[in-house]
């Protein structure tokens, strides 16, 4: 057995991060030998330039992803994708909740002018928000932010990564004065 051709395959297959222990019961092998194999497979993959997939580690799990540098391609590839899967609606609820989060459905619908039960539903079966937890206030509002596959969605490492409201709004200003 070619363990680094395994393990490429089974990050690969998975798309999501792989725990050292589930590796472990997979190949049956120990977790030390597996972790010395993907250190030896990270520096193989992060530092070929004509690759265009790295191995990330996030604690005690690695994942299979692309290059940053290859981000604005992949964008392009999936701009069509990401629109057609999500409504404006949901476009918007998702914008408002990765910006202020955490945040309440009340303080989304003063922010929208409308009702979003439905769309905030619709982000949480996807699987882009969950429930943070409940507000201290009459009625232990829930309170809303992203997740992890929000960032895998839209190609960020963390919420920090998106463009500052700032810019946004001057953007947005400079195009309707064109």
């Amino acid at each position: 057995m070619n363990i680094k051709s395994v393990l490429e395959s089974l990050m690969f297959a998975w798309g999501e991060p792989l725990s050292i222990n589930e590796i472990s019961k997979i190949l049956n092998l120990p977790a030390h030998s597996i972790t010395q194999i993907l250190k030896e497979m990270m520096e193989d993959f992060n530092n070929n330039e004509a690759r265009g997939l790295i191995i990330q580690r996030f604690g005690n799990s690695y994942q299979l992803t692309t290059k940053k540098e290859n981000y604005e391609y992949i964008q392009c590839l999936l701009q069509n994708t990401v629109n057609k899967s999500l409504s404006t609606a949901a476009m918007e609820i998702l914008s408002i909740i990765a910006y202020k989060q955490p945040v309440t459905k009340v303080e989304i619908e003063l922010i929208r002018g409308v009702k979003c039960s439905q769309v905030v539903k619709g982000l949480l079966d996807k699987g882009l928000i969950r429930e943070a937890g409940r507000l201290d206030k009459p009625g232990r509002p829930t309170i809303y932010a992203t997740t992890d596959e929000f960032l895998r969605h839209f190609g960020l490492s963390s919420i920090d990564e998106l463009p500052s409201l700032g810019n946004i709004l001057e953007n947005g200003e400079e195009k309707k004065a064109t």
